[in-house]
């Protein structure tokens, strides 16, 4: 089976290529690139270097969010287009447990952060000892919100994705010693560990993809914006 994974949930842009549970290529780039540049190229790129085309593929896999929002609509854009249009199931994967996968290996609780601005974070925490169950479920925190259900677990917890060194210093002086930093080299997320966790799930009817939809996990602010005013008109 032929996978193609798409994440550009954030500023990182990972895309692979996998065949039955072997990763046949994968980029992985974390530079100042608009992903409605860079991404359609690099999946391009994949396909011409290992001489398959995009009609080979069984299934698409791709960061579902949350993250930045132009990110994520790019990244769901171009995964459902090719779904549609090649006629493969689309399987979404939550963009906070991609990161957490990168950490499994860790006995223990292991939280992502993604920077949403404002001393708010995108994250999520999973344990990696009972098959990435969630602890606190992905969602948009103050970081101090975020930092104070961290503590009520009484445990070490492991940070993960390259914005935890925004906000390291407030999580040391927050949580103490049960805070531990991920190595650099888990801090961006894996196109290749995005299929493998989609290959874990029931791949979903071809039509499914008109349905699918980016977890953006809060709203827009010009959406936030025009509820405010609808209340403040009652």
């Amino acid at each position: 089976m032929i996978w193609l994974g798409i994440d550009t949930s954030n500023s990182p842009l990972a895309v692979a290529i996998v065949k039955d549970g072997q990763v046949v290529a994968e980029e992985v780039t974390n530079i100042k690139l608009n992903h409605s540049i860079g991404a359609m190229p690099a999946i391009e790129r994949l396909f011409e270097r290992v001489k398959m085309k995009p009609a080979d593929v069984d299934a698409i896999a791709v960061g579902e969010g949350p993250g930045s929002y132009t990110g994520v609509r790019i990244g769901v854009t171009i995964a459902k287009t090719l779904a549609w249009t090649l006629k493969k199931p689309l399987v979404g994967i939550s963009s906070l447990k991609l990161l957490v996968a990168n950490a499994a290996l860790y006995n223990g609780v292991v939280c992502s952060i993604i920077d949403a601005r404002r001393q708010n974070v995108y994250a999520g925490a999973y344990d990696t000892q009972v098959d990435l169950v969630a602890v606190v479920e992905d969602g948009h925190y103050s970081l101090q919100g975020l930092l104070d259900k961290l503590k009520d677990l009484n445990a070490p917890v492991m940070f993960v994705g390259h914005d935890v060194e925004l906000f390291w210093e407030a999580i040391q002086a927050e949580i103490g010693d049960n805070a531990i930093r991920a190595p650099y080299t888990l801090d961006l997320p894996s196109a290749s560990q995005l299929i493998h966790l989609a290959d874990q799930q029931e791949l979903p009817a071809i039509e499914a993809v008109h349905s699918f939809v980016p977890q953006y996990r809060r709203l827009a602010e010009a959406e936030a914006n025009w509820l405010k005013e609808q209340k403040g008109q009652k």
